[in-house]
């Protein structure tokens, strides 16, 4: 009797067991969010990537009610964060806010990645693209692209440009291939860092992001000589593009996206993609995106991933024409 009253009780312990698990489940994807979710952003507080970052997390705070909070990893060329996102639990609360940077040039520029870019993470969506802004001091005697040209021309190797993301070192690498001149790189662990230098005339240049580099050139603090895009900055209007003002052909941006952990569950990663398709169109995000000169992006995790194989090989063909080897 006490044996099959022993039996019993395990079946009916394993049962409710069973069902816990199942109902736990279907509270993971119908509550979700239901903690605080985590942004990983590879670069340092003040960039566009990370103000971007905020403005998201504020709107996805705000409309979901979860806690979102913004968890800076700079350094490495973005290596650091990429990694620590990469490794996180794939339970969608660990949200990756990157660029181009670690998800189309670094395969490109070093020889070992301490992740892949494509199988350790899920996409969620494109968040926004945009174009930099060449800029020297306001102090310099460099008023114009010509100008820059004629300098570097006159002394190779001699003009620095600073970057601290591989948008802005392979615009830099772009110019002096299309401009036919030799400039001297030095890399920092953002671009706000080589800002600072630039504004304290350690360095004599860098092509930037409209975010980091804007309010300085506003406050007249830098000079604007050119706009790296296509077509001029509604922000400056009056700056010519780099290909007007003489590299003829010049063309290069950059973008923003999001991706989860690989593994994350696929009704986790739609709820994501909604949330963050929602939050890019929140008055919070308007201003970032105003503010920088920045396109809203937004796609489905399956658009993320086909745009990201296109720019990982246009990326690919630029740094392999500009001759850069693999570190």
């Amino acid at each position: 009797m006490a044996c099959k009253t022993t039996s019993a009780t395990r079946a009916l312990s394993l049962i409710l067991a069973s069902a816990a698990v199942a109902l736990g489940g279907n509270a993971g994807a119908t509550d979700f969010p239901d903690k605080p979710i985590r942004i990983v952003v590879p670069f340092a507080a003040g960039t566009a990537t990370d103000q971007l970052a905020r403005a998201l997390g504020q709107a996805m705070t705000a409309d979901s009610k979860a806690q979102v909070i913004v968890d800076n990893k700079p350094g490495g060329n973005g290596f650091i964060g990429a990694e620590a996102a990469a490794r996180s639990a794939p339970d969608g609360y660990t949200i990756f806010v990157t660029t181009n940077t670690t998800h189309a040039a670094a395969e490109h520029l070093y020889r070992k990645l301490p992740y892949d870019p494509v199988k350790d993470f899920a996409p969620i969506t494109g968040l926004g693209k945009g174009g930099q802004i060449l800029v020297v001091n306001s102090d310099s005697p460099v008023k114009t692209v010509q100008d820059l040209l004629a300098q570097a021309k006159k002394e190779p190797g001699k003009l620095s440009f600073g970057s601290g993301s591989s948008s802005s070192r392979i615009a830099g690498e772009l110019f002096q291939q299309m401009a036919g001149v030799q400039l001297l790189h030095v890399p920092y662990k953002s671009n706000t860092f080589a800002v600072t230098d630039l504004l304290g005339k350690q360095i004599d240049m860098m092509i930037t992001d409209s975010a980091t580099g804007l309010p300085h050139v506003k406050s007249g603090k830098l000079r604007a000589l050119g706009v790296s895009s296509k077509t001029r900055s509604p922000l400056l209007p009056e700056v010519p593009t780099i290909a007007e003002a003489g590299v003829k052909g010049y063309d290069i941006g950059y973008w923003f996206a999001a991706y989860a952990p690989a593994k994350t569950p696929q009704p986790i990663v739609t709820k994501l993609n909604e949330m963050l398709t929602k939050a890019a169109k929140s008055p919070a995000a308007a201003t970032f995106y105003s503010g920088s000169g920045t396109e809203v992006f937004t796609t489905t995790p399956d658009e993320l991933a086909r745009f990201q194989a296109a720019e990982s090989t246009k990326w690919g063909s630029i740094i392999k024409a500009a001759n850069i080897e693999k570190e």
